[in-house]
């Protein structure tokens, strides 16, 4: 295994890719190529180890930023886009696909449809959301979809592209002054999050973010400051001498 590990290692560096090595299942047949041409004989599939992904803890916007975000929107479409965005957790293929008919006024709930996976879920109507969509339908009047795309700069049936919604972001974003890298998928990290610092329980959220698996929702734990700072430091509790009794200096006292 050592020795394989050694060839793993010895195939990146031959590599002339400056991006990162991730021999997943996207690129096999490359990085096993490279394998079997450095070993000079071909080699079982099960003897190659696959290197960690590396999981790393999402960043979030404050409630303050998102509302600044909110704000600074070029138009009421790009407003309504991020409202539902945060609302409602939506991921950026779902909320461009979102049709007039799966907003439920009436059970103050939103309907989302072949979510990732195909899967569908509900998630609850914001009263604050319904008076920005109402505001919208009265100015765009769609048809099917929520969010019409265009056609040569014409309104067409369709649904939006992933830039539009890429571009209320960022506009948003710099007109807001916030310095974080902005995209739909933070909105819907925040808005976890926020509901976690709220008092709802992860089930919960796992239900409206359409999670499979629990310890995927179980990463907002370590974005919420509630639950981080819930309990207190042991530090704080421990009885340590006073800061005027510590030496200031660095250097090392002879012996």
């Amino acid at each position: 295994m050592a020795h394989l590990q050694s060839v793993c290692t010895l195939t990146y560096k031959k590599s002339k890719s400056k991006r990162p090595f991730s021999p997943f299942p996207q690129t096999p047949p490359y990085f096993f190529n490279r394998i079997n041409k450095t070993l000079k004989r071909r080699l079982p599939l099960d003897d190659i180890p696959y290197p960690k992904h590396p999981r790393r803890l999402p960043t979030i916007l404050t409630v303050e930023e998102v509302a600044r975000l909110i704000d600074s929107a070029r138009n009421l479409l790009d407003r309504t886009l991020l409202m539902v965005l945060y609302s409602t957790g939506m991921r950026n293929c779902e909320v461009r696909h979102l049709q007039v008919k799966d907003i439920d006024s009436k059970s103050m709930l939103i309907h989302i449809q072949r979510g990732k996976g195909g899967r569908n879920r509900y998630v609850p109507l914001s009263p604050k959301l319904l008076e920005t969509l109402r505001e919208y339908w009265r100015w765009m009047k769609p048809k099917t979809w929520l969010f019409p795309g265009t056609v040569h700069n014409w309104r067409a049936d369709k649904p939006l592209t992933p830039k539009v919604v890429w571009d209320a972001c960022q506009f948003a974003a710099q007109h807001a002054g916030i310095e974080k890298r902005v995209y739909a998928h933070l909105l819907r990290h925040s808005y976890a999050t926020h509901l976690l610092e709220a008092g709802a329980d992860l089930r919960t959220i796992q239900l409206l973010l359409g999670h499979v698996r629990l310890e995927h929702t179980a990463v907002y734990l370590h974005l919420s400051r509630r639950h981080l700072q819930a309990f207190p430091n042991p530090l704080d509790t421990m009885k340590v001498s006073s800061l005027e009794t510590v030496h200031r200096s660095r250097r090392k006292h002879k012996k």
